[in-house]
């Protein structure tokens, strides 16, 4: 896991100024994410730094941590576990994030906004399924 982005990128879930991202991610995918990086002491890393293999997303050597994230994490001063190993290695300094960078400025703020006006996946599928029924 590396540590060189400094801000979000464009489709960063943990930004705060896109409209058309509120609620797509739903608010159960928005605690978990939050659980595992906070409570779990989990790393999160950057979507467009993985690899899809064999229908599936996996981390690779060039991965990097998701800047939205970390930026999150530093503003409730919880850094996770990996954060605190490679800042007292030298492999990130907190210092280079972008924090005026628009993210939230907290977890409660992210699950709320994540689960807003949202629907599932599985509820679109039925309801797709239902309206071509009705048809």
């Amino acid at each position: 896991m590396n540590f060189n982005l400094k801000r979000p990128c464009a489709n960063c879930p943990f930004r705060n100024d896109k409209e058309d991202q509120r609620g797509w991610l739903g608010e159960d995918r928005a605690e978990e994410i939050i659980d595992a990086i906070t409570r779990l002491q989990g790393t999160f890393s950057c979507h467009k730094t993985n690899i899809q293999e064999d229908g599936s997303i996996k981390e690779t050597k060039n991965s990097e941590h998701c800047a939205g994230a970390s930026i999150l994490l530093e503003k409730i001063d919880r850094p996770n576990q990996m954060m605190r190993i490679s800042e007292r290695i030298g492999f990130y300094d907190r210092t280079k994030l972008d924090m005026n960078s628009p993210v939230f400025d907290s977890p409660d703020e992210f699950i709320e906004w994540c689960g807003e006006h949202g629907i599932s996946f599985y509820d679109l599928t039925r309801n797709l399924e239902q309206v071509i029924a009705d048809y």
